[in-house]
């Protein structure tokens, strides 16, 4: 900790000498008009997170679209999204253009995606826990 800063911010403060011990806790009492007021020091104290810390749970966003062998995209198709790990199967509806999203999805899980429309399916994809990217970008093809 730079006490060289911290003296700064004591002197700079105006505060009362009695208040020093609460100023090393974070609180310096300060004169304003004829009361003490406690004013928060965050500046020397302020922490980043430790190395490999995050804020909250790693989410992954899967989307993409569901298109026939001429690439035009298929409206209606049902999209499944299998979690490996807990054998629970999401499904999304394809919307006007053939496009689908999939979002809060943990990133320490395997799933499988595919796509069906009537009673044509597409190959199964696979998407890793080792793939690291939070977004990914799945094109699913059907033969119609």
């Amino acid at each position: 900790m730079n006490t060289d800063r911290m003296k700064t911010n004591w002197t700079s403060t105006n505060c009362l000498p009695a208040a020093r011990l609460a100023f090393t806790l974070g609180l310096a009492f300060c004169l304003a008009s004829t009361a003490a007021v406690p004013v928060l020091i965050a500046q020397p104290f302020a922490r980043k997170p430790f190395a490999g810390q995050t804020r909250g749970p790693a989410q992954r966003i899967v989307h993409g679209r569901v298109e026939d062998k001429s690439g035009a995209g298929i409206k209606g198709a049902v999209v499944y999204l299998k979690d490996d790990r807990s054998s629970q199967v999401k499904s999304a509806i394809a919307d006007d253009d053939g496009g689908y999203r999939f979002v809060q999805l943990s990133l320490n899980t395997d799933y499988e995606l595919w796509a069906q429309v009537e009673s044509k399916r597409s190959p199964t994809k696979s998407i890793s826990s080792f793939d690291s990217k939070p977004d990914i970008t799945i094109t699913l093809k059907i033969d119609q």
